[in-house]
Formats: structure tokens, C-alpha cells, sequence
């Protein structure tokens, strides 16, 4: 993992707003690389990175669909949800997809 990503993991998991974070693969199958904080953990965290990732397939597509010809390959590079109790943020790149799970309260 390149020292960059490891720097900015390591800032994410010191913020204390941050309940946690997913690092995950990018493909058919997404699957997930690294994480930290309990929300991830286990089956719940197994369940976060599959629904992550058909969230990112699904706005990529309606991003395609809506622009048709026009889109020049254009590609998600930001997402942010927020719900009543959380927040979290989706950078997807080539080969990653990091996603950050934050309580706005804080």
C-alpha cells in the first residue's frame, strides 16, 4: 500500500468524528482490504462493503445513462450521504474504494 494512503488512513482513524473506515476493493467482487472502528467489523462491516460498493456501480450507471454520449468517460469521484445519524463519505478511485463512516454531531 503506497505510504500516501497510509498517512491518510492513519489521519482518519486519529479524527474524532470518525466512527470508522473502509478501504475496499475495486471489481466484480468487492471485498474489504483494511478497516478500522467496530461499525466495520464482522458481518455488519461485510454488509457495509457490499452495499457500498452496488451504491457506487448504481450512481456510475444513472451518471452514464444521464449523460449517454456526452459522458467522455466520466467517473464519480465524490459521494456523501448523510442520514439523520451518520455521514459517509465514498472516494472511489482505480483500484480502491475508501469509504468513511463520520457522526456529524461530533
Amino acid at each position: 500500500m503506497p505510504p500516501e494512503l497510509e498517512q491518510t488512513l492513519a489521519l482518519l482513524s486519529s479524527h474524532r468524528s470518525v466512527l470508522g473506515y473502509l478501504l475496499l476493493s475495486r471489481g466484480d467482487h468487492v471485498s474489504i482490504i483494511r478497516h478500522s472502528g467496530v461499525v466495520f467489523e464482522g458481518e455488519q462491516g461485510k454488509k457495509y462493503a457490499s452495499v457500498i460498493g452496488k451504491m457506487v456501480e448504481s450512481v456510475q450507471a444513472g451518471l452514464e445513462e444521464v449523460s449517454g454520449s456526452e459522458n467522455d468517460g466520466d467517473q464519480i469521484r465524490f459521494m456523501r450521504i448523510r442520514t439523520k445519524r451518520h455521514e459517509i463519505m465514498i472516494s472511489p478511485d482505480e483500484r480502491y474504494l475508501l469509504a468513511v463512516l463520520h457522526d456529524p454531531a461530533s
